[in-house]
């Protein structure tokens, strides 16, 4: 009834035009189905509010600092990164969340308008976060998304912020980010008139353990939830304990020079263990390497490992213990040989790592590094870290209102152990229900990068499963040189992995099925 005294208000053509778009649209009309009409009678969408009255939306601990709309093109990003091209025009909107009376949140929402696809995307943070992840951000906005990151409560990528500063270290680890997809929100609501009929997470590495926050602590929050390279706090002790093993003394150290020998070693071992040899190990978990083979048989040279680096090298590839055997961390898979330097490369650990002892743990920023204790140093951090960062595998408050998480891990990754990964889902209860899959590329360095295919489709893979129903079973990645596509090889919902057919090209997804192996 509404509707018709809208139309029936509207003269001539127009009401012809009204009435198809609000038969058409599944944006304002959920129920009713989409008819094939131009894009014309559909955009721009309509909406509540113009962009730039979303300032008066501010309340005592939501400020809109800017609210404006942005042409479509090209867009210089703040933070000094490159710009990002091919935009379609939208509004962006920045605000500072203040949660707490020590809180100083900036994010920003971005609204596309025109062909908005009814859906919100908000996007994680990496490291120790201090900046608003844009690329991401562009990427959601380019597909049609409405979409929201936050700077995690902090500016710079050093963890410095959390000495004396307890709550900004809650923000960090999950407040900043429920709080800017609360007040995302509210913005597409006040901006669109009607909310966002999906809302999805998408993160790799600490976005990644992000995303799993969440769905812990706000189950209702996501629809969909993608988490690639979960960075597990665990592996901050994991990267010191690898240091004072790896190059705190000097004659353990594995110069970088080294790098491509062993990993031509530990792929004559293992590459053909999945039944083809094509400079990928498919499953590294079941790869066994005896670095002592490569021992100089006299003194030290390019082509061979001393008997100190030889220990180094099988370190690397250990889980991480304490001393009575207990497994703290998984190890660094086999494959990863070329990116050790990350872990192993000196002459101290990345701050990356190192920051969550000498600010979070100890709140000193002289703790010396060399100080690590095996027994003391790793018991310390889980217990700062128990009720604020760290990961819980009960989410079946999530699961049970439907939502899906699509885990997926690089098992060259140089950065978190795989395995933490792997052992994450095997911890969640109901693994086997359709919410939850898990996918391990092989090849593929943190995140990104490495000799395997790193590329897939992770949000459209998303959005079949949510909207369609369709669950994830294999989804087809490709690697990257020069510019163009050299290989494609499926992932597969693990426990599964790829086996070649026999015949077809090695560098075809097509040569390979999804198997138990």
């Amino acid at each position: 009834m509404r509707r018709a005294a809208i139309v029936a208000s509207m003269p001539g053509r127009t009401v012809l035009l009204a009435a198809l778009c609000l038969l058409a649209s599944p944006l304002l009309f959920a129920s009713e189905p989409l008819l094939a009409l131009p894009p014309l009678l559909v955009s721009p969408l309509p909406r509540a509010q113009p962009c730039e009255s979303l300032t008066k939306l501010s309340t005592a601990k939501v400020v809109v600092d800017a609210a404006k709309p942005v042409v479509e093109g090209a867009l210089p990003q703040p933070n000094g990164g490159a710009k990002l091209s091919a935009l379609p025009a939208f509004c962006r909107v920045a605000v500072t969340l203040k949660p707490t009376a020590d809180s100083d949140i900036h994010a920003e929402i971005w609204l596309p308008t025109a062909g908005w696809n009814g859906k919100l995307m908000a996007v994680g943070s990496g490291g120790w976060g201090g900046s608003i992840n844009y690329s991401s951000m562009a990427e959601a906005l380019r597909r049609g998304y409405a979409t929201a990151a936050t700077d995690d409560g902090h500016v710079g990528d050093s963890a410095s912020f959390v000495v004396g500063h307890p709550e900004k270290f809650v923000d960090f680890a999950y407040r900043a980010e429920h709080e800017m997809t609360v007040v995302a929100k509210a913005v597409v609501d006040a901006f669109y008139g009607r909310a966002a009929r999906y809302s999805y997470w998408n993160g790799c590495s600490g976005g990644g353990r992000e995303g799993l926050l969440q769905a812990y602590r706000y189950p209702e929050e996501f629809d969909g939830i993608i988490a690639g390279d979960p960075a597990d706090m665990r592996r901050n002790a994991w990267a010191l304990w690898l240091a004072t093993k790896t190059f705190k003394d000097a004659v353990d150290y594995i110069p970088p020079a080294k790098y491509a020998m062993i990993h031509r070693f530990v792929l004559d071992a293992c590459d053909a263990n999945d039944g083809v040899k094509d400079g990928l190990i498919e499953d590294p978990s079941s790869c066994k390497v005896d670095f002592a083979k490569l021992a100089c048989k006299g003194g030290d040279a390019a082509d061979c490992l001393t008997q100190r680096q030889v220990k180094t090298a099988q370190t690397i590839i250990s889980p991480f213990r304490d001393s009575k055997g207990e497994q703290l961390f998984p190890r660094l898979e086999p494959g990863t040989e070329m990116r050790w330097a990350r872990v192993a490369g000196g002459p101290d650990p990345a701050e990356l790592f190192w920051d969550q002892f000498r600010y979070v743990v100890y709140q000193n920023a002289q703790w010396d590094w060399r100080s690590f204790d095996l027994d003391r140093d790793p018991a310390k951090a889980n217990a700062v870290n128990r009720d604020v960062d760290a990961l819980d595998p009960h989410l079946e408050a999530f699961a049970k209102r439907g939502g899906k998480l699509l885990l997926y891990h690089g098992w060259a990754d140089q950065q978190v152990a795989p395995g933490s990964t792997v052992e994450f889902y095997k911890a969640l209860h109901d693994v086997n229900g359709d919410w939850v899959r898990l996918f391990m590329a092989p090849g593929m360095a943190h995140c990104s990068g490495g000799e395997g295919p790193d590329s897939f489709d992770k949000i459209g893979v998303m959005e079949d499963w949510v909207e369609r129903g369709k669950v994830p079973a294999r989804i087809v990645a490709s690697h990257h040189a020069a510019g163009k596509v050299d290989r494609t090889r499926p992932l597969c919902a693990y426990p599964q992995v790829a086996k070649y057919k026999g015949s077809g090209s090695v560098d075809d997804a097509g040569s390979f099925v999804c198997a138990v192996k």
